[in-house]
C-alpha cells in the first residue's frame, strides 16, 4: 500500500500541504492580534492556537495533524527568539496538545480505513450487478425469442452466446487488437442483419482509423464524422434515429457503438454504414448493443482471468475472473473475501444432493465443481465475506441436508475446507485447495465444467 494513502486520505497533496502551512501561521497570527501578550495562548483557558492542528487531524489524518503541531513548535521558537513570549518552554502545553493531535488523528484513520473498505466492497457490487444484469437480460431474451423469427435469423441467442464465449477465448496475445473481431462481425451480420459495418481497435485513447475487422468492403473511420463523436461523447450507442445534430455534413453512419466493459473501459468501436430499413428497429439494436457489451466484458474476463487459466487450465473462466477481481480488493482495501470448499466420495448417489447443494449459494456466490475418480469437490467463491458468513453457509447446508436425508454433513460423507483469501495469492491458494482436497495433478489441467 502506497505511503500517500496514510499521508494524504483526502485530497490533492498541494491542497493538504497548503492548509498545513496556512492554518497554524493564521492561528499563530489572529493571536498576535487578539492576544500579543500570549499569542500562543499558552496561559490562556483554553489553547485556541492547537485547533488549527486539530483541524487538520480531523480532515487529513495524524501526520498532517503533526506537522501543524510542529508549525505551532516552529512558531512558539520564532517568537521566543524574537522576545516576544518569555523563554520558558511549556512542556505541558505542548505535550497534551500532542496527544490530543494523535488522537484524533488516529479516529480518523480509524475512520478513513472503513470508509475505504465500504466504497470498494460498493464498487464491487456495483460491478457485479451491472455484470449479472447483462446476463439475466440476455437469457430472458434467449428464452422469449429462442423460436421466432427463425428465417430472418437463423441463429437463436443461445448460440450467439456461445459463439461470443469462443471468439473472447482467442489468442491472448491478440487481445489487443481485439481477438476474433472478424468472427463478431460475421455473428452481428447474421443476427442483427448489418451488411456494411468495421471495427475500430482504441489506440492512445481514440478509435484506430484503419479497420481490424471489416464486413462488406467497410471503409476507413471518419472520426470527424458527428454520429462517431456523439457516440464517443456519451459512450452509447448512437444510430441514425435519434437526430444527432451533423450540421452541414450529413454522418454517413446508420449506427455507432462502443465496445464499452461494465467497468467502463472502451476496446473499441462498431461503425456500420448499411444495415436493412426494417431490420433497423429497437429490439435489434437493444440485442446489438447486449451482444457488444457482452463480447467486451468477455475479452476484459479472458484477460484478469489469464494468470490463474495459465497456471491452473481446470479453472472456469468466471471463476478465475472473480478470484482475481477479489485479490485485487484484498491488496488495495484489505476487504476479504473466503472459500468454503465441500468434498464428496465418487458415488452415485451423492450426484443429486451435490446438484441440489450447488443450488444453494447465495447470488454473488461463484463455484466451481472439480470431478476426480475418487471424488467430487464442489468449491464456492464467497466475495466479500469471512469465517462468519462461511459457517452460516454451511450450518444452512447442514440444516438442508439433514432434512432432505436426515443426516448431517459429516455423516453423509461430505468434508468441508475454508480458504481465506487474505495473504496467500489466487494461485497459491488454489494449490492450497487441490492439496487438502486430494485432487490429483491431471485434474488441474483438464478443461473446466460448463
Amino acid at each position: 500500500m502506497k505511503l500517500a494513502r496514510y499521508l494524504l486520505p483526502f485530497g490533492s497533496p498541494k491542497a493538504v500541504i497548503g492548509e498545513t502551512l496556512f492554518l497554524p501561521v493564521m492561528m499563530v497570527g489572529l493571536g498576535m492580534g487578539i492576544n500579543p501578550q500570549d499569542p500562543l495562548w499558552t496561559a490562556a483557558g483554553f489553547p485556541w492556537a492547537w485547533l488549527a492542528p486539530v483541524i487538520l487531524a480531523l480532515r487529513y489524518g495524524p501526520f498532517p495533524g503533526l506537522a501543524g503541531a510542529a508549525m505551532l513548535l516552529l512558531s512558539w521558537f520564532a517568537l521566543s527568539g524574537m522576545g516576544w513570549i518569555g523563554a520558558g518552554f511549556p512542556k505541558l502545553y505542548f505535550l497534551g496538545g500532542l496527544i490530543l493531535v494523535m488522537l484524533v488523528g488516529e479516529f480518523t484513520s480509524v475512520l478513513v480505513g472503513r470508509t475505504r473498505r465500504a466504497e470498494s466492497a460498493q464498487a464491487y457490487l456495483d460491478q457485479r450487478l451491472a455484470f449479472l444484469t447483462h446476463q439475466y437480460y440476455l437469457l430472458r431474451l434467449s428464452h422469449d425469442r429462442l423460436e421466432q423469427d427463425l428465417i430472418s435469423r437463423p441463429m437463436a441467442m443461445r448460440e450467439a452466446l456461445a459463439a461470443l464465449r469462443e471468439l473472447t477465448g482467442a489468442d491472448e496475445e491478440a487481445r489487443h487488437s481485439l481477438p476474433g473481431a472478424d468472427g463478431l462481425l460475421r455473428l452481428l451480420a447474421q443476427y442483427c442483419q448489418l451488411e456494411k459495418a468495421t471495427i475500430h481497435a482504441f489506440a492512445g485513447g481514440e478509435p484506430d482509423p484503419a479497420p481490424v475487422a471489416s464486413l462488406g468492403a467497410g471503409s476507413r473511420l471518419d472520426a470527424a464524422d458527428p454520429m462517431v463523436r456523439h457516440a464517443l461523447a456519451e459512450g452509447a450507442l448512437t444510430h441514425v434515429a435519434q437526430g444527432v445534430p451533423t450540421g452541414e455534413n450529413p454522418s454517413r453512419y446508420v449506427i455507432v457503438a462502443p465496445l464499452r466493459t461494465v467497468e467502463g473501459q472502451l476496446l473499441g468501436l462498431l461503425a456500420v454504414e448499411q444495415v436493412p430499413f426494417f431490420a433497423l428497429h429497437e429490439e435489434m439494436l437493444q440485442t446489438l448493443n447486449l451482444l457488444l457489451g457482452y463480447y467486451s466484458d468477455g475479452l476484459v474476463m479472458q484477460s484478469v482471468a489469464a494468470p490463474i487459466r495459465r497456471a491452473v487450465p481446470a479453472c472456469p473462466s468466471e471463476f478465475a475472473f472473480e478470484l482475481e477481481r477479489l485479490w485485487r480488493v484484498r491488496q488495495d482495501f484489505g476487504v476479504k473475501s473466503i472459500i468454503v470448499a465441500l468434498e464428496f466420495d465418487a458415488q452415485p448417489e451423492v450426484e443429486d444432493l451435490l446438484l441440489q447443494i450447488r443450488r444453494q449459494k447465495r447470488s454473488l456466490d461463484v463455484t466451481w465443481l472439480i470431478e476426480t475418480e475418487k471424488s467430487r469437490i464442489l468449491v464456492t467463491l464467497m466475495p466479500l465475506a469471512g469465517t462468519a458468513a462461511a459457517e452460516g453457509y454451511l450450518a444452512r447446508i447442514d440444516e438442508w441436508v439433514q432434512q432432505q436425508r436426515s443426516r448431517s454433513l459429516d455423516e453423509n460423507g461430505i468434508v468441508p475446507h475454508l480458504l481465506h483469501l487474505d495473504e496467500m495469492p489466487p494461485v497459491a491458494l488454489l494449490q492450497r485447495l487441490f492439496e487438502i482436497s486430494h485432487v490429483p495433478d491431471e485434474a488441474r489441467l483438464l478443461c473446466p465444467d460448463a
